[in-house]
């Protein structure tokens, strides 16, 4: 890999996180196959351990978080015996600072509460004072913010009313969003910014710049190590090198975690970081 010229490295990770898929970027970069793929986990690697190291200590108001479906290797249902932890549905949790519109902290896992608890501990870690905290109405979630938080926070749930309409005197079987109920849980959270808004908007911007969170075609991830290297670099990408077009700078340099704009090169380089540590 460190054959490769730093520019050449540089534009695999930008269409990596321009919603490429591996096989895509190797073709249009005209580089092999082997190659983009372990630039992925080098570059995955790296950024996962820079953002634990440098995403600590937020100061922030109000704090949004949901989970993002996708699957890796097979859907939950085809799955093949012994490959459950490994392989059918996975989800990604992410908590966004709805302000600075920085993503705080995300965890790749299965949608039950051990994965919850372990999100919310981590969430909680990087935070530096009480915040109003927004997620969606996932059951889980109750227990594991009060035992990440143990109460200092004002937290809320949204949770989504679907059902069927009526119009012109027929009936629409399909279920549909139709309302949305605002509880609080504790603290004293402002009813007004009681919204999962901002995170869900991350959503969509997840499955626009991650090819392997696109719905209904074939390129789902087929391990979970990539899965999860994918999106490490999509949110180090997010977070320091792409412009906010609302903010019209990077949710970093908004939140203070970096005084100029990141370019896609110094993604690269932080695997030489990650090079030296290890000798």
């Amino acid at each position: 890999m460190n054959k490769l010229p730093l520019s050449k490295q540089a534009q695999i990770i930008q269409l990596l996180c321009e919603g490429c898929s591996l096989r895509a970027t190797s073709r249009i970069s005209d580089t092999a196959f082997n190659s983009v793929k372990q630039l992925l986990i080098d570059v995955g690697t790296a950024c996962q351990i820079f953002h634990d190291e440098t995403v600590r200590g937020i100061r922030a108001r109000r704090v949004q978080c949901d989970e993002i479906w996708s699957f890796v290797y097979s859907k939950q249902k085809n799955t093949p015996c012994g490959l459950q932890d490994v392989a059918g549905d996975k989800w990604v949790y992410v908590g966004i600072d709805a302000e600075t519109k920085l993503v705080i902290d995300w965890l790749v896992g299965d949608r039950d509460a051990q994965t919850a608890n372990a999100f919310m501990q981590g969430l909680a870690s990087r935070l530096a004072n009480q915040v109003q905290l927004t997620t969606d109405g996932f059951r889980p979630y109750l227990d594991a913010v009060e035992n990440a938080f143990e109460g200092r926070i004002d937290f809320a749930q949204l949770v989504k009313i679907y059902g069927t309409s009526t119009r012109n005197g027929v009936t629409d079987n399909r279920q549909q969003y139709i309302g949305a109920d605002k509880n609080r849980i504790c603290g004293r959270p402002n009813p007004r910014y009681i919204t999962t808004s901002h995170i869900e908007r991350q959503n969509l911007t997840m499955r626009m710049h991650m090819r392997r969170f696109t719905r209904k075609t074939n390129a789902f991830s087929k391990k979970l190590e990539n899965h999860k290297h994918s999106v490490a670099i999509h949110f180090v990408y997010y977070n320091f090198v792409r412009i906010h077009k609302t903010l019209r700078v990077t949710p970093a340099m908004e939140a203070g975690l970096s005084n100029r704009l990141w370019e896609v090169e110094d993604l690269v380089l932080l695997t030489n970081q990650l090079n030296r540590i290890s000798n």
